[in-house]
This record gives structure tokens, sequence and C-alpha cells, in this order.
């Protein structure tokens, strides 16, 4: 079990602090456990308060043996409860602040409202885009982290080949290659940053299941097992000649990787062949032009006009009528985290050490689904590849 280093806690404090002050906000105040994690190294119930100037503190209602023992902050603090949160920085010789940040982007309206009038003569301000650009560059120790994440989803691929047969059904692949991701040391919980935005361990389709679409903000959906679910694999059995697709995430030790590889048994008609390279020319044309500086929008376009180029304009990420109009999302601790490689993005760009999964994915109603997904960083001078599995289309 890794415990966050005391000082890439301060190098993350440090960073948003400059960002706190350049917007002027006197304070910020975070309780989402994404990050609580990234800020204290832990996820215990409570509240991270960091002034714009001075040291952070964690004050912490449950479990605070627990939060003292994992977090590397010099100022763990046990607190009754939230209303005690503005008399305990007081205490600490803290200012009530003028103009207090709090997560305003996934923070529920009551629990606003609450922590709001704990601190009533302060004006309440969104941090959250401080905040998340502050995790967008990931540190040499996350990095790391991320890098045994691929190291698993490698593993985890290697055993898709082992189990896949005609006859099994989606949902039977999908427990197995879940199963044996849990002992490899996959933690279960894939956090989102979205609303109602949820997932488990990832999808597995096979055939026209592929190119089912569903609620979930993505290119590819399924069925699933029910209505309250409504994605993800089925009781769909796996038939000869069409394409299966292995898209899964990887968590460990707080961390996430995005890989999808296509797969089939015996041979793949020619039309979807065709897009499965289709869809590799179009991450390559990623590889060429992105890299530090590139604007997040400007990657989208060229890599959707190639898309349109190749022939797929109605099915590129979706079918038509339900296409996605992004290309790549970034990935660390949660699955939605910046860069964007998205229609829109025009004032945003790539920076070293970014890191964004990039999923070029054909789609066709009747017939399934063909694509690739990589998790990249973005190194001094271009993309660097975290995972690397066989990006062959494997036909077993």
């Amino acid at each position: 079990m890794r415990i966050t280093p005391a000082t890439e806690l301060k190098s993350r404090a440090i960073a948003l602090q400059i960002l706190l002050q350049k917007a002027e906000i006197d304070g910020a105040l975070l309780v989402q456990n994404s990050d609580l994690f990234y800020f204290t190294g832990s996820i215990q119930q409570g509240a991270f308060f960091l002034p714009a100037e001075g040291e952070p503190v964690y004050l912490v209602r449950k479990d605070f043996g627990r939060a003292r023992m994992e977090s590397g902050l010099q100022q763990v603090l046990p607190l009754d409860s939230l209303r005690e949160i503005p008399s305990q920085l007081q205490k600490l010789g803290i200012q009530i602040p003028k103009k207090l940040g709090m997560e305003l982007d996934v923070l529920p309206v009551l629990q606003c409202q609450r922590l709001s009038k704990l601190f009533a003569t302060a004006e309440i301000v969104d941090v959250s885009p401080q905040v998340r650009q502050v995790r967008a560059i990931k540190s040499e120790y996350e990095i790391s982290i991320m890098k045994d994440c691929a190291l698993i989803m490698d593993r985890i691929f290697q055993h898709a080949r082992q189990v896949l047969t005609v006859g099994k059904s989606d949902l039977e692949v999908a427990a197995e290659l879940e199963h044996f991701a849990r002992l490899q040391g996959h933690q279960g919980l894939i956090r989102f940053r979205a609303f109602n935005a949820e997932i488990f361990y990832g999808h597995v389709f096979s055939g026209a299941d592929g190119a089912a679409p569903a609620y979930l903000d993505a290119p590819l959906g399924g069925l699933g097992v029910n209505p309250a679910v409504g994605q993800g694999a089925s009781y769909k059995k796996i038939r000869a000649g069409e394409p299966i697709i292995i898209d899964l995430i990887v968590a460990f030790d707080g961390y996430l990787v995005d890989q999808t590889r296509t797969m089939v048994i015996g041979k793949l008609p020619e039309k979807l062949a065709k897009a499965y390279f289709d869809m590799l020319k179009i991450q390559e044309k990623l590889c060429e032009v992105a890299h530090p500086g590139s604007v997040w929008g400007d990657i989208y376009r060229q890599c959707f006009e190639l898309a349109v180029e190749l022939g797929y304009r109605d099915n590129f990420m979706g079918s038509s009528g339900n296409q996605v109009r992004f290309i790549g999302h970034g990935v660390g601790i949660e699955v939605d985290e910046y860069p964007f490689i998205a229609q829109g993005f025009d004032q945003q760009v790539l920076e070293k050490n970014m890191t964004f999964a990039f999923e070029p994915k054909a789609v066709f109603p009747g017939l399934g689904a063909v694509g690739v997904e990589n998790t990249w960083r973005v190194g001094k001078d271009g993309l660097k590849r975290l995972t690397y599995s066989d990006e062959s289309l494997l036909e077993l």
C-alpha cells in the first residue's frame, strides 16, 4: 500500500496556492473524495482547507486515526462536526476568507448551502477549474503508479486471450477478466467527476452489442444486464467472425489507465478489419499533431477530419445520431480529468506530463464496433505511451 509522500502533497498545495493567488481567492475548502486523496493522501470524511498563503489543514470527522496514519500533512486534526470548521481554523490563526473557493462542479446543493452558512461573510466561488488544472499535470510519482496500472492492464489483456471462446457470453468473459484483475491488485472503485457517470471495470462487447447505444457519454454503451445498469456486457453469446471489444480501466493505488483492444475468433469481415486499421491511422495522426502547446480542440479537429476523409463521418465515435464530440479524455485519479481532446476546447493547450486516453472507434449498427484506446502522457517533445499491449487485430 502506497502512502503519498509529504513532498508530493506539499508541491500540490503550492501549485494550487499559486492559482488561488492569481484568482484572488483567499482559500479553498475541498471535501470531494478524489480531491481529498490528491491533496491529503486520504479520503477520510472531513475537509481540506488550503489558505492562499500558509500551511494546509485536514480536519477529519471520521476516521481521524486512519487519516493521521495515511496523510503526510503536518496539520491533521480531529473534527466533531463540520460546523466547527470556522472555529478550528481560527484556533490555528487562519483568518476566515473573504473569498472562499469550493468544488461547485461536484458539491451537492444542500451540502454547498450548509458549508456556505458556516462562512456567511465569505463570497463563495468555484475553485474546481484551479483544482483540475493542478491535477492535470502529473508528477513522476503519479506517472510511476500509472505505469504499474499499465502493467496490470497488459496482464489482463494476455488473460483475455485465454478466456475468449465461441458460445461464452460477454458477461462471462467480463466476470473472468474482472476476477483476474482483482487478483492482480485492481482496487475495484473507478472514479468519475461528472454527475451520474459510473462504470464497473469497463466493457466487454461482441458483435452487434458493441454498437448498442446507451446513456453513457462514451462512443460505446452496450445493453448491460438490466435497465438499472443500462451499459456494459450482456448475456449475448460470442460467435465466430464478429468483433470483440475489450475496453477496460485499471485502477491501482488510486490511479487509472484506460485501454481498448479489438479481437475476433476467426476472421473479421473486410469492412470491419479495414475500419480497425483506419482507427490506428487516426491514432498515428494524434502522435503527429499532439505535443506541448497543441490546442486540445485543434487536435480533435485534425483527427476528426481524417476520420471523415477515411469515410467514417457517420460511424466515428458512435453510430449516426449517437456520436460523442470527443476522442480523448484525461485520466489520473478520475476517468474524466483534463485534458479533453474534444470539440470546443479551443483555448486550452497540452502541457508536459498531462495524461489522457485517446480512443478512436468506429461503430456499425447491426455489426458491432472496432477501435483502439491507449493512455498517453505528454513528454517534452511529444506523446509517450503508458499502455502498451499488442495492437494487432488479434485473431484467435
